[in-house]
């Protein structure tokens, strides 16, 4: 592991079981995230890119590999997660949705409340502390998510499509947003996207995954200086390396269909 890196994945590999003797979504994936970056994965759909953000989470247990985070004293990691979903209890209001955290630590209530109110404030949400889900817009939902998340002050942020069923307006607020909270915050980010714009936009390095099972194809150190603004998608150096990752992102064919032959019985060629 780097000197400067949060977290290592060494040769990690995930089967899973099936009927047809197990399915390989990740491959002898080797992967150094550095402390306080942001970076992005690409990578064609089924390439296990969510896979590689639960095995991060220890959500799903590799079947072979390591995840080696650095931390002082080798304390478990703060890990924070986001969904494409935003995942808010629908009885709770904004304000209980983003306390949820603290309280299940065991946190004051009026300290717990407090915390949140500052969070509220980051993600653009004053005046919406009692508003239920139902009232909130897509857009307002996945800033309480992401809230949620940043109240227990993560380690490491993991983001798995957070803007995907977003319009595509919204989704660019919600980038710049993002963008401006983590300068902010300082914290280690992993996005997953299908959006090779957007993961230009807003990381440090971007690394693609393969077709499955997924390896990692390329790692490319974003040159873009800090801060940077919606325009640079437009500038000639931007839309050349988002052409060229594009090239590096290899969708696996599907495979032919097998046209079963046609049987007729024979009443029905008589009756013809």
């Amino acid at each position: 592991m780097n000197d400067t890196s949060l977290l290592s994945l060494e040769d990690l590999t995930v089967t899973f079981a099936n009927a047809n003797g197990g399915l390989e979504a990740l491959q002898a994936v080797n992967l150094d995230v550095p402390e306080y970056r942001f970076m992005a994965v690409l990578g064609p759909s089924g390439s296990g890119k969510t896979t590689l953000l639960r095995v991060i989470a220890g959500l799903v247990q590799p079947t072979s590999g390591t995840v080696h985070f650095k931390t002082p004293e080798d304390t478990p990691p703060r890990i924070g997660l986001v969904f494409q979903q935003a995942n808010l209890m629908p009885w709770r209001t904004v304000i209980e949705n983003i306390t949820l955290p603290l309280e299940l630590r065991g946190d004051h209530p009026g300290v717990a409340r407090d915390r949140a109110r500052e969070f509220i404030e980051m993600v653009g949400l004053d005046g919406f502390e009692n508003s239920l889900p139902r009232s909130l817009s897509g857009g307002m939902a996945q800033r309480v998510a992401l809230a949620r998340a940043l109240i227990m002050e993560p380690d490491l942020l993991l983001l798995d499509e957070p803007f995907g069923a977003l319009d595509a307006l919204t989704r660019e607020r919600m980038g710049a947003e993002l963008l401006n909270i983590w300068q902010a915050r300082e914290t280690t980010v992993i996005l997953v996207t299908h959006s090779i714009s957007e993961a230009l936009l807003l990381s440090d390095r971007v690394v693609v995954l393969s077709a499955r099972p997924g390896r990692v194809v390329r790692e490319l150190d974003v040159p873009f200086a800090r801060p940077r603004t919606e325009e640079i998608r437009y500038s000639a150096e931007f839309v050349a390396l988002t052409r060229d990752l594009r090239d590096s992102i290899q969708e696996e064919p599907e495979p032919m269909p097998v046209e079963k032959p046609r049987f007729h019985s024979r009443r029905k060629l008589i009756g013809r």
